[in-house]
């Protein structure tokens, strides 16, 4: 959302990133819609705007945390999840942290199987500090990168 946000004049960039995902989902929603040009529009529309915010991010996670393995899981493991944009920001985020993520889950009263992303240690309650301080190195990444763009000219004409 912050791309947008930077490359679209100001607010108007994170609504149409917002209205673009409310469309996909609401068209996704409805079976008569799911499988028809309308809704193929949508999902289209959302992968195409969603595409470099993810990519983005997965390469935030890649600097900041274990580069290797980080790269190594977005390459290998992306394409195995529903959603490519989200199974590349799950795999490299996995890959960073050493951690697997992904594997079954209980889900509607069922266990609904998942791919398995990242390397390493099973997630657990234990590993949420090191997500967290993750998270906010690629916050003062984006903020840093933002103000030397900024400073630059690149943003806020």
């Amino acid at each position: 959302m912050l791309f947008w946000f930077v490359v679209l004049p100001g607010p108007a960039g994170v609504v149409m990133y917002r209205l673009a995902r409310r469309f996909r989902e609401r068209c996704g929603a409805r079976e008569q819609e799911a499988d028809s040009a309308f809704g193929d529009f949508g999902r289209e529309a959302w992968e195409w705007l969603d595409a470099i915010p993810a990519r983005i991010t997965a390469v935030a996670f890649s600097v900041i945390g274990n580069f290797e393995d980080a790269l190594f899981c977005w390459r290998t493991q992306a394409a195995l999840w529903g959603d490519r944009a989200a199974g590349i920001v799950l795999s490299a985020g996995g890959g960073a942290l050493g951690l697997r993520l992904g594997m079954p889950v209980h889900q509607d009263g069922q266990l609904v199987d998942r791919p398995e992303l990242g390397l390493g240690a099973v997630v657990d309650v234990d590993q949420m500090p090191r997500v967290a301080r993750m998270i906010w190195r690629v916050l003062v990444l984006y903020v840093l990168v933002l103000a030397l763009l900024a400073i630059a000219g690149w943003v806020g004409r």
